[in-house]
């Protein structure tokens, strides 16, 4: 009666470490293919959004689509300490998005022991990592 094969640690950490890499290679060919179409929207978009000042329209329909020009407005700051300040004499805490800095809330953890922050939840999980020899 055959017996099942029992792949050995060795046999396991090498073909993990096989797909890995293949999984690398794959994901740089796709990141590569992905710059280039993303390059050539940007010149079709450039094109299209010609086309809308050129003729004054904020769309246009073609056999194939419609396309049409909005107005898209991005916020940021170059000074974190005086936006806290304003958001702070405003009242203004919407500005902010809700999520915590991992590595701040870790190392706060690790200093202060004591101190678990009320509505915090921690999530633990053993995790693989394999190194090449």
């Amino acid at each position: 009666m055959p017996t099942e094969y029992e792949p050995s640690v060795e046999d396991i950490t090498r073909t993990y470490i096989k797909i890995r890499d293949t999984l690398s290679e794959l994901t740089a060919q796709y990141k590569a293919d992905e710059q280039k179409l993303k390059e050539q929207l940007d010149v079709l978009r450039g094109a299209l959004l010609d086309y809308c000042a050129t003729f004054g329209v904020e769309s246009a329909r073609t056999a194939h689509g419609t396309f049409y020009r909005t107005t898209k407005t991005r916020y940021w700051t170059s000074d974190w300490e005086s936006m806290h300040r304003f958001i702070m004499d405003h009242q203004v805490p919407e500005f902010f998005e809700k999520r915590l800095n991992q590595t701040a809330v870790r190392e706060f953890l690790e200093e202060n022991p004591d101190q678990f922050p009320p509505g915090l939840n921690t999530d633990v999980e053993y995790v693989i990592n394999v190194r090449r020899k």
